[in-house]
């Protein structure tokens, strides 16, 4: 991975915009850039807050130590602070879990979570397997016990990511967050699995290839920045706004002519680095197709060029 450090922050504000999404904040990537740079930024009181104690937890992490408990505390502090009334603390009452108006798993009593986590703690420190086991276990056993009334996921989540960052540094930015995002439902499904198994290899097959997804494309990612071509650039720079344009409106742009030199040298090697996308991709051929910047594309205009 890249030791670049606007490609490191790039992947910690992907990473948190990914998390927080998980949770229903709407902030956009280029929203969580602009308030980190300390630009004003319009949304709701609750989701800047998040936004702000995200990136602060993160930043943080390298001061907590995974098998300790006061940490995790105090990380789930530092990620609810302004959020809930007692952030840092372990909920004292019972709870369900519910997807939409589906009940879907109920959590221990409120009266075990001490113990379990002290249990988890202990099995954490003693534990022989490989870090990358160990964390998706970890995460799973934290959302199967619920903690706390809030902030659960957010937490496992970051803890997954402090274990395999105290076994392989660069892990510490690797966006896995963005796969879970993208495949949300299935991360809930791997939950559920493992709970009605009573097991928790669902959970784990999941955050494996979860981990690999991410891996992939940090590597892909690094491996096209540097084969862009200068024809390729230029239409990034193009499409680094909000809109989408036709094929048409990109050649207009660029003062091309001939149709087959733009789909060649310009849109087909950007699609095939998926660094650009269709606005319709089940219509490649539709009159109204237009093209726009994909996150991966916007990625690489920030650190690069």
């Amino acid at each position: 991975m890249s030791n670049s450090p606007l490609l490191r922050r790039s992947n910690r504000i992907r990473t948190i915009q990914a998390s927080l999404e998980i949770e229903n904040n709407t902030f956009s990537l280029e929203q969580i850039t602009a308030l980190l740079d300390g630009k004003r930024v319009l949304g709701s009181p609750r989701e800047i807050q998040e936004v702000r104690n995200a990136f602060t937890a993160y930043e943080k992490m390298n001061q907590w130590q995974a098998d300790s408990c006061d940490h995790l505390l105090e990380a789930h502090a530092v990620l609810m602070a302004g959020l809930l009334d007692h952030p840092g603390f372990f909920r004292t009452r019972d709870v369900g879990i519910y997807r939409g108006k589906n009940w879907v798993h109920m959590a221990p009593p409120c009266s075990q979570i001490s113990r379990l986590m002290a249990e988890l703690f202990d099995w954490l420190k003693s534990e022989p397997v490989s870090p990358l086991i160990v964390s998706c276990v970890f995460h799973y056993e934290l959302e199967f016990i619920h903690p706390f009334v809030d902030g659960n996921g957010r937490v496992g989540r970051l803890w997954q990511t402090l274990i395999l960052s105290q076994w392989k540094p660069a892990l510490a930015y690797l966006p896995v967050e963005t796969v879970i995002r993208d495949r949300q439902a299935d991360y809930y499904q791997a939950l559920v699995n493992s709970d009605q198994a009573a097991n928790s290899t669902p959970f784990i097959e999941f955050m494996l290839q979860a981990l690999l997804t991410a891996m992939e494309e940090m590597a892909s990612t690094d491996q096209v920045t540097d084969q862009v071509t200068d024809q390729v650039k230029r239409l990034l720079y193009l499409l680094n706004t909000s809109q989408a344009f036709k094929a048409t409106e990109l050649m207009a742009r660029l003062n091309l002519n001939h149709r087959q030199t733009f789909r060649m040298n310009y849109l087909k090697p950007a699609l095939i680095a998926k660094l650009i996308e269709m606005t319709q991709p089940n219509s490649p051929r539709s009159p109204q197709q237009k093209y726009r910047l994909t996150p991966k594309g916007a990625c690489l205009l920030r650190n690069k060029y």
